[in-house]
């Protein structure tokens, strides 16, 4: 079975010519073609089968690429264009024109919006779009933008994170003498101890040789993230503690930003937001999809009855006690929402 590291090195030398050709769509504010027309280049990490590529960035390609209002969107899937990491700096440097990221990505480089990805910070889909598109949210697009010179168009749901191993995780106490992979990355390194696992970090591409040669004894991750990447072949449990509600930022540089029209820019802004309910559908519909196939067939063991009180009460106590200044400004603002 192909690994996603080995897909990635597939693509290794197209990305060459595809980064180089966004580069020349910043370099030429008129278009790429000298019609006028101005390519977007649009880049994610996700495989072209994955809901965020199929039901998220095609589908605003699709909408933009149909308007023939002077805009048009390359897509970019399958970390083309480099990493979370490289693919963000692309952007802020005006290399990449669009990229879709989860906030403790940008964390590196704006470290109060790294709160969006704390575990239990948000208490679902709903609570994370009716933070986004308060006032309280418009403070923290503005500052980031300043800090990065890129603009957060909206925010996707990305599914809810759960633990997957060989044995059942129902509380606290049960991540006891775990190795539970985790991203390696502060706030997600933050979110282990908040919730009381034993993180070990493993780079994405290594997490399936991990687990089957036994170097980590589960991970987290949404069911989609899980079943894709085949995790569910070499783990046997899978607990729905919903511990993280995942979230993707849809980002634009700024200076490309200001080259289209109020016009333009209007359809791109309406195109991103409009697609956000659909998306969450696809989502949520595959999540299911595949929820029953494995109660169906018995390859994973499903726990749902996992005490989630208990895994949110530890995890605020945690952030309450060592959170500060912005970073706990903004986590309480978005608990507040919640009431």
């Amino acid at each position: 079975m192909p690994t996603p590291k080995t897909r990635r090195g597939l693509a290794a030398l197209p990305a060459v010519a595809l980064l180089a050709t966004g580069c020349t769509a910043m370099n030429d504010p008129g278009g790429d073609g000298g019609d006028g027309t101005i390519t977007l280049s649009f880049a994610n990490s996700y495989t072209t089968q994955h809901p965020h590529t199929r039901c998220g960035i095609q589908a605003v390609a699709d909408e933009i690429n149909g308007m023939d209002n002077g805009v048009t969107i390359e897509t970019f899937p399958n970390s083309q264009l480099g990493d979370d990491t490289e693919r963000f700096t692309s952007v802020m440097e005006g290399d990449v024109d669009m990229d879709v990221q989860g906030s403790s990505a940008l964390a590196s480089t704006y470290d109060p919006i790294g709160v969006l990805d704390m575990a239990y910070a948000f208490d679902g889909a709903d609570h994370l779009f009716e933070f986004f598109d308060s006032e309280s949210a418009e403070r923290l697009k503005d500052d980031f933008a300043e800090q990065t010179g890129t603009r957060i168009l909206d925010v996707w749901f990305f599914g809810m994170r759960h633990f997957s191993a060989n044995t059942a995780i129902r509380e606290p106490a049960d991540l006891k003498g775990l190795r539970m992979r985790y991203p390696d990355s502060p706030i997600y390194l933050e979110n282990a101890k908040a919730v009381g696992a034993d993180p070990t970090a493993v780079a994405f591409e290594e997490v399936y040789l991990g687990l089957q040669q036994g170097i980590i004894d589960g991970q987290e991750n949404p069911i989609p993230t899980i079943a894709e990447q085949s995790f569910d072949e070499v783990q046997s449990h899978v607990s729905l503690s919903g511990h993280q509600t995942g979230s993707q930022l849809i980002v634009v540089n700024e200076d490309r930003w200001q080259q289209l029209s109020a016009d333009q820019q209007d359809a791109l802004r309406t195109a991103v937001h409009e697609t956000r309910a659909d998306n969450r559908d696809c989502v949520e519909e595959e999540e299911q999809r595949i929820l029953d196939e494995w109660k169906q067939n018995g390859q994973v063991t499903v726990v749902d009855d996992v005490d989630r009180e208990a895994f949110a009460t530890r995890a605020e106590n945690h952030f309450t006690s060592t959170l500060s200044g912005e970073q706990l400004r903004l986590y309480e603002q978005v608990r507040a929402a919640a009431e």
